[in-house]
């Protein structure tokens, strides 16, 4: 096996290798616990060190184009009637930027996971869905085929339903993987509706093909509602943000994470409709306007309803919800700005700021789940009020909560701080009260977690806690998003230029879409 084989199947494989090795987790489980887990690390390892060559492939080339089942699965697909038929992966400098928060969140949540449910039943089961998970999301991700985004949704959904309830003998958990059902139900017949109003024009799933002749009549405006408020839904954005807090609380620490990775799945998709299939033939204006406005109310509303929380993960579910406002008010001014002379100048900076922050978001507000879970692993509570004193025994996890903590409230040198940064600057030219609420939301979420460290870490020893540091697997899981925080924060300007540009660029060039697909035919 080559390198350039296994970089020209590389987006097949992404999705393969976890699917089969779902299947097989459960076979291996049977026969030996320490093989399951091993396996399961092997393999995320395995992703996350494929999604690197490939994302690099893609951020210093051009896009890869996967044609399953053709002769030659590279080549661009000639214009003819046929070319719906085939399913095509097309992963381009978004595709692969989202693909390396997958892996590698998955990949933390997969130590972290090795000691945290080790004392449960199931755990088979477990990794069987957790690997499930991560071929939801890369399959939403690589996909260039609005039906396969539909079919990867609802594996991601079904998976992710799943592990919110695996802790099901506490009743919140059941409780709070119905709602989640409910709200996946409902943004999935949405999206489906959708796909079957395009496709009952024009004949087309693949969404490049889609792209070159919608007409942006009556029924394709109604498909965009139906499209913008399910991913909108799925993500979290206020307000249809009511099932976050009680999933994201009740799902074990390290799903808690993924989950985090999954709503930013459908924050993709969210954008990825907006600008490759419709593009500048919709009211680039009214809907730019539409998602700043989700992106304030998630901000201010999140922010908000944290600060009273006393439950700790289901503050840090709250600020989840508030620092997806983030992104969506940077990519929403990007799209605001499209196709206006201004664009390169301010919007791409705004693109760049919000999508910038998707990967902060995912490496800090992951990093803060896990964190909420080694001290529920050792104290037993998640209540704040509860807790005292774990700074004496938990060195580690304290040092990695201040990280989180300082990077989700935007101080430097950490990673929250660049993305924040340019999102005020390039929200400032649309209205400065964009860049004084975002302001003052990061100030308050400051607030809110200075609350916290104090509750939790400040004070004398707990007398009812159980003394000691958690184990080093769950270290090492938390040690992986940290490195990435520093990383990030240290040198913004080399991830922007090599990662986050190409990734903006590429979403926001509608005709570089086509064109990588139907070789501008």
């Amino acid at each position: 096996m080559n390198v350039d084989w296994l970089l020209t199947h590389s987006p097949a494989l992404l999705i393969a290798i976890p699917l089969l090795a779902a299947f097989l987790t459960p076979v291996i489980d049977r026969i030996n616990k320490k093989a399951r887990d091993a396996f399961v690390i092997i393999v995320l390892i395995i992703a996350e060190i494929i999604m690197i060559a490939l994302a690099w492939d893609v951020f210093t080339g051009s896009a890869h184009i996967y044609t399953m089942g053709a002769s030659n699965p590279t080549a661009t697909i000639p214009s003819q009637a046929a070319v719906p038929i085939r399913i095509v992966l097309e992963v381009d400098g978004m595709g692969a930027f989202m693909g390396l928060i997958s892996t590698t969140v998955s990949l933390a949540a997969g130590f972290y996971s090795l000691a945290f449910v080790k004392k449960e039943t199931g755990q088979g089961r477990y990794y069987t869905l957790l690997l499930l998970m991560l071929v939801g999301m890369l399959g939403m991700e690589f996909t260039g085929d609005i039906f396969n985004l539909f079919v990867f949704l609802e594996v991601l959904s079904m998976a992710s339903a799943a592990l919110i309830a695996y802790r099901f003998y506490y009743g919140d958990a059941v409780e709070g993987a119905f709602k989640y059902c409910v709200v996946s139900s409902l943004g999935a017949l949405m999206v489906l509706f959708a796909i079957g109003l395009l496709y009952g024009q024009y004949d087309l799933l693949n969404m490049a093909a889609l792209a070159k002749v919608i007409e942006y009549t009556t029924l394709d405006k109604i498909a965009l509602v139906l499209l913008i408020a399910a991913f909108a839904m799925k993500c979290g954005a206020v307000p249809m943000h009511m099932w976050t807090p009680d999933s994201y609380t009740v799902a074990p620490a390290p799903i808690t994470a993924m989950l985090v990775a999954a709503s930013q799945a459908s924050l993709y998709a969210l954008f990825r409709i907006c600008f490759s299939l419709y593009g500048l033939t919709l009211d680039v204006t009214t809907v730019g306007i539409i998602i700043i406005a989700l992106g304030l109310l998630s901000m201010f509303v999140g922010v908000t309803m944290a600060l009273p929380q006393k439950d700790i993960k289901r503050l840090m579910s709250y600020h989840a919800v508030s620092q997806t406002g983030y992104m969506l008010l940077g990519v929403g001014v990007g799209l605001y700005l499209l196709g206006k002379s201004d664009f390169d100048t301010y919007g791409m900076a705004a693109m760049e700021g919000g999508i910038f922050h998707i990967i902060n978001h995912a490496l800090y507000k992951g990093l803060l789940f896990l964190t909420a879970g080694a001290i529920f692993y050792k104290v037993k509570t998640r209540n704040l009020n509860e807790m005292g004193g774990l700074a004496h025994s938990m060195k580690f996890t304290t040092i990695f909560f201040m990280i989180g903590a300082l990077a989700i409230a935007g101080i430097p040198p950490f990673n929250g701080f660049a993305s924040k940064l340019l999102i005020y600057e390039s929200a400032y030219h649309v209205s400065p009260i964009l860049s004084i609420i975002a302001m003052l939301v990061s100030i308050i979420t400051l607030a809110s977690f200075v609350k916290v460290f104090h509750s939790a870490f400040m004070g004398p020893p707990m007398e009812n806690a159980e003394a000691g540091e958690v184990p080093k697997s769950m270290i090492i899981g938390m040690a992986i998003l940290t490195v990435g925080i520093i990383l990030f924060g240290l040198f913004p300007g080399w991830v922007v230029s090599n990662i986050v540009h190409p990734a903006a660029q590429a979403l926001a060039a509608q005709a570089g879409y086509i064109g990588s697909v139907a070789g501008g035919a």
